[in-house]
């Protein structure tokens, strides 16, 4: 290492001021942070058996710090700059505590307590010393030491020191050990005038070349979202690596070349690949950075953390993997003194509270001490565990090597991770050691995490609902059967007519003489253009008695859309009503029937002979297409019916209800809406063409004696809110709704149960065009009643009957539990295809991998999701959509939900859009009440997301709308929004005016060297960083009088913001500095 060629340390002035090292630097910075936080104490417990002489553990430790300079050290700051303090030594007290309950419970959560309790580093001690006396000849003894002070190879220097004192002072000798040839004080200015003279520019060179400019979070798939302020709660994990595996590792490590180090990193970071997907892996290695001989018998904190990159494409194998791993390892062994702070502050990556900077994950590999414990005359020294550990990150792996063979432990944070999810992960990563064992050169994409119990159980229980359908009629023949059973029930409703199965059924089957007699028959498509009405349910039934396919066409879409959908799909016939069939440019060849004018009372009424067979086309459906013209899905009279049985169990239809046809008919939610009620014998209601505000719905709920609705999410939530603000009532007969089209806003349901509605069973559906509907469900009801906890995200569920549910990794092959994938879809329900886009089909529509019969297929959503709990699935977004801002990837619904808890909002929606700097995002509100000071609820709005979210997912833009664009059929017009005003944008530069604003500014300038600060300037966006954060607060300490903890900065970046905040705290110093609460205090206390 460089190291080698470095000055040699020498003693420090101690007349003079003495630097912190890098490392002690952060640290400070992040006490000051959190000064009560114990995530940065190195605890150790021992179990004392036998006879114990107290005064010689007591003089043992006075010894030890007389020598260590590092534990009567305390720090504090002068001048803007942090310093040590070594305090001359003195007497030790030995902290002694008789312990009335010696369960081992009561042991370790006394323990655990005492290795709680902060420290204060401007005060000292830094080695906290506490004797539980469990009995006469039972002991515990529980060290706690502050990181800045210590690291982890300073705790066995530690206790051998003390044993060994212990040892000679108990026999009555005095302890014997060599000088100290520097101390670690020494070893900071050493390392700070190394540093400067040129080789952290050499080093640095090194690693930003090997790190680069983006830095994303490595996004794991967690169970639990991530708290705004980071959390070190933790739990671990011991993994048993069985004894021949371990060989068969080390002997695949000598043969690759690479150490056994290296290997456990490349199958570490393949693991996280596999996991996350990203291609760009990036961990934490601690090295013990004492690379020279003086400070190897050190206590201090020498410990560097280096950023090991691995990068992932499709065809990358574990051996070429190593290779990698092994030159980025060499090269960081080369380039190991640059202290980790520095490459930090040099990188300048995205501050937050939440998570650690440039990497989340840690992998530490290391040679396991033998023998934990020690055996004295009369006593027994024994390690004690304790409680859970600390996490300093997402997850850490550590592995121990020794001769007998590798013990592994994954840590992690407990708030993030459930215990199972960890288990899950450990099995996996054991699945991919015997892979690469054996099979160094496949594919890491290809190495098999899941073993067969897992993958069975994914594919046989969670992918899998197989389906038996009564029989094989179409739906046409199904809703002729049950007009012979129930002539004279009302099948439809609509605006004041209605029409019983018999009716219907008649008229339809005249109807069907007609088209017959016009030439539609199997595959003939028939373009139907009617209004809302009974009239357009007889037209669609009448096309397939006779035999054809309809194709939807909504009057009140653009003529121009509506003459390509004709001209594509290649109609034969145009059905509709005069108006719409004079409104439409119709070719020459495609024959027009009139409804309104056809007499169709001449045609015979019975029921026609069917023609074809179950694979012919039902109807085609246009959907949006990338291209920007719709394609046409075409569904078969066989997925038509299939669907309908399966939906009319889903749905729990009998003839007792009456449904809800909300949707326009060029929808595919139109189909579920329809038939499934009308092939049992159910009523169904259908909405006239005006779209009902919340109270009409409800009237006509109450009226009409409506139990079931289908409905676009984004009507139910606006109806949700609507009817949580009436408070509860009587809703009639209404037993089920059923939503679907978009992602499900968990607040909703709050706003249901707040109406009153906990009756009325609730489900979250998925489904494309391409499958025939829905395809997933999921039941709501328990999150409603309270009896299962709501989460962040509302799962689309299970897959219905019929359907097959496939989540793919970018390999195509099974993605694992947890992780996002592909959401495929499979079954004989699927669509035939996209009609004359062959290409397309091919496309879209793949053979299916995972089919137990030959011939299936799957169609690409082009959706991802990911399993949850018991094979639950939830939606993550679009493939081809995926938002990330300043290299943080987010969730739209996440931010959604936030400003939702407002109690000024109504509705919203955040997209992302594109600004001069990159992706922006935008929210679009709508009020309950429009204000008349739009700005202040937009400062409002901003201020309360800021609470709780970090800034990059805060909205540049907030768009107030009086309503929400809605399309025809209910769902949001996302195309109707209007652009943002660009003036709602931070402005160039707003000059402070109070004097408090111009003195802050005044000092950002100085601490940011910068030519001025303006009220919208935001400290980190200006290049603040950590130690600049510090030296300002201090200089805002000492140069204004103003008593403010360091995270107000992290808190409120803003000038504007953080000025209000200074001169709100009331924390004014006195001339003694002291705070006023100090100074109250003081007084009280008579100081």
């Amino acid at each position: 290492g460089a190291a080698s060629q470095a000055p040699a340390i020498t003693v420090a002035d101690r007349n003079q001021p003495l630097v912190l090292s890098y490392a002690q630097q952060r640290q400070w910075f992040l006490w000051q942070l959190e000064p009560d936080s114990a995530a940065y104490h190195i605890p150790a417990a021992l179990q004392l058996k036998g006879r114990l002489n107290p005064e010689a553990l007591r003089q043992a430790f006075e010894s030890l710090i007389a020598r260590h300079e590092s534990l009567r050290t305390t720090f504090d700051q002068q001048g803007g700059e942090a310093q040590q303090r070594i305090h001359a030594p003195a007497t030790f007290t030995l902290v002694m505590e008789s312990l009335q309950d010696t369960s081992t419970e009561a042991v370790r959560e006394r323990v655990a307590r005492e290795i709680q309790r902060p420290f204060d580093l401007t005060q000292g001690p830094l080695l906290r010393v506490r004797l539980l006396r469990l009995a006469e000849d039972d002991h515990v003894l529980v060290l706690t030491l502050h990181h800045i002070v210590a690291d982890g190879w300073s705790m066995p220097i530690m206790v051998d020191e003390v044993v060994d004192a212990y040892l000679a002072l108990s026999q009555g000798r005095q302890p014997e050990q060599p000088a100290l040839p520097v101390q670690y004080a020494d070893y900071a200015v050493w390392q700070r005038q190394w540093m400067e003279a040129g080789e952290q520019a050499r080093q640095l060179d090194y690693w930003l070349a090997q790190l680069g400019g983006e830095h994303y979070v490595l996004q794991l798939p967690t169970d639990h979202p991530r708290p705004t302020v980071q959390s070190h709660a933790g739990r671990s994990l011991a993994i048993e690596v069985p004894a021949p595996l371990v060989q068969a590792l080390k002997a695949q490590a000598r043969q690759q070349g690479v150490t056994l180090f290296m290997l456990l990193l490349a199958s570490f970071q393949s693991l996280l690949h596999r996991q996350t997907g990203q291609a760009d892996i990036r961990v934490g290695v601690p090295i013990a950075n004492r690379t020279r001989a003086e400070t190897e018998g050190l206590i201090g904190f020498f410990v560097n953390t280096q950023v090991l990159k691995a990068q992932f494409e499709l065809h990358t194998t574990f051996s070429a993997l190593l290779q990698q791993v092994k030159h980025a390892a060499l090269q960081a062994q080369a380039h190991q003194d640059l202290p980790f702070e520095q490459l930090v502050e040099a990188l300048q990556p995205e501050r937050s509270l939440s998570h650690n900077p440039l990497f989340q994950v840690m992998f530490n590999h290391q040679a396991q001490r033998s023998d934990q414990g020690r055996e004295l005359p009369g006593l027994s020294i024994e390690g004690l565990s304790w409680g859970n550990p600390t996490a300093h990150l997402d997850l850490a792996l550590d592995t121990f090597e020794s001769e007998d063979g590798l013990g592994a432990t994954l840590t992690y944070v407990s708030d993030l991770f459930e215990h199972a999810t960890i288990e899950r992960m450990a099995a996996h990563w054991l699945n991919l050691l015997q892979a690469v064992s054996t099979q160094p050169a496949q594919r890491i994409v290809e190495l098999p995490l899941l073993d067969e119990a897992q993958r069975q159980v994914i594919l046989g229980q969670w992918s899998r609902h197989e389906a038996v359908y009564p029989d094989q009629r179409t739906v046409q023949q199904l809703i002729a059967d049950q007009a012979a059973r129930t002539p004279h029930a009302t099948a439809l409703i609509c605006e004041g007519q209605q029409l019983t199965y018999q009716a219907l059924d008649l008229r339809a089957n005249q109807l069907a003489h007609c088209l017959r007699e016009a030439g539609i028959g199997p595959d003939v498509r028939v373009g139907i253009a009617l209004p809302r009405s009974l009239d357009m349910v007889v037209g669609l039934l009448g096309v397939l008695k006779a035999g054809g396919a309809y194709v939807p066409l909504d009057p009140d879409y653009p003529h121009e859309r509506l003459a390509y959908m004709m001209e594509d799909s290649g109609i034969a016939l145009l059905l509709g009503h005069s108006a719409q069939l004079q409104a439409l440019a119709v070719a020459p060849q495609v024959r027009s029937l009139c409804l309104d004018s056809e007499p169709l009372d001449a045609w015979p009424s019975h029921a026609l002979p069917a023609l074809g067979d179950p694979d012919n086309l039902a109807y085609i459906m246009y959907t949006s297409g990338s291209t920007g013209r719709p394609k046409g899905v075409g569904i078969s009279a066989a997925a038509l019916s299939r669907h309908a049985h399966v939906a009319q169990g889903f749905c729990g239809l009998s003839a007792a209800d009456r449904v809800l046809q909300f949707s326009t008919f060029n929808f595919d939610a139109f189909v579920e809406q329809l038939y499934p009620a009308l092939i049992c014998g159910a009523s169904v209601v259908l909405r006239g063409p005006t779209l009902w505000d919340s109270e009409t719905f409800y009237r006509e709920v109450v009226t009409q004696g409506i139990t079931f609705a289908d409905l676009p999410t984004a009507y139910w939530y606006l109806l949700a809110k609507d009817f949580a603000a009436k408070g509860p009532r009587d809703y009639g007969s209404l037993r089920r709704i059923h939503m679907g089209g978009e992602a499900m806003a968990a607040d909703g349901v709050l706003a249901w149960q707040q109406a009153g509605l906990g009756h009325v069973r609730l489900l979250n559906t998925y489904g494309p065009t391409e499958a025939t509907v829905s395809v997933m469900s999921h039941d709501c009801s328990a999150y409603v009643t309270g009896e299962q906890p709501l989460p962040v995200q509302i799962p689309i569920g299970k897959a219905l009957g019929g359907r097959s549910i496939h989540l793919v990794d970018a390999d195509a092959d099974l993605a694992l539990p947890g992780a996002i994938g592909e959401l495929l879809v499979g079954g004989e329900l699927l669509a035939r295809g996209y009609h004359n886009r062959p290409g397309l089909t091919a496309e879209r529509f793949i053979p299916d991998p995972f089919a137990t019969t030959p011939g299936g297929r799957l169609y690409r959503t082009g959706d991802l999701a990911r399993y949850r709990e018991h094979g639950v699935v939830e939606y993550a977004g679009r493939i081809d959509h995926q938002v990330k801002i300043r290299g943080f990837r987010i969730e739209l619904g996440e931010i959604e939900a936030r400003l939702r808890e407002h109690p000024a909002v109504r509705e919203v929606l955040v997209v992302d859009i594109d600004g001069p700097g990159g992706k922006q995002l935008a929210a679009y509100l709508v009020p309950n009440t429009m204000p008349e000071a739009e700005d202040a609820l937009r400062a409002e709005l901003k201020a309360h997301l800021g609470a709780s979210l970090p800034d990059y997912m805060v909205p540049m833009y907030l768009v107030l709308l009086e309503r929400m664009p809605l399309l025809p059929n209910g769902k949001l017009d996302r195309k109707a929004l209007p652009a943002p005003d660009t003036r709602q944008s931070q402005p160039a530069y707003v000059a402070p005016v109070s004097e408090l604003e111009q003195q802050l500014a005044a000092l950002w300038a100085e601490v940011l060297q910068v030519e001025r600060v303006g009220l919208g300037d935001d400290f980190f966006e200006l290049g603040g960083h950590s130690l600049l954060a510090a030296q300002l607060i201090s200089k805002i300490n000492s140069g204004l009088g103003i008593d403010i903890p360091l995270r107000l900065l992290f808190e409120k970046p803003q000038l504007n913001d953080f000025a209000q905040a200074c001169a709100s705290t009331g924390l004014s110093l006195s001339e003694d500095g002291l705070s006023d609460i100090e100074r109250m205090m003081n007084e009280m206390a008579g100081v």
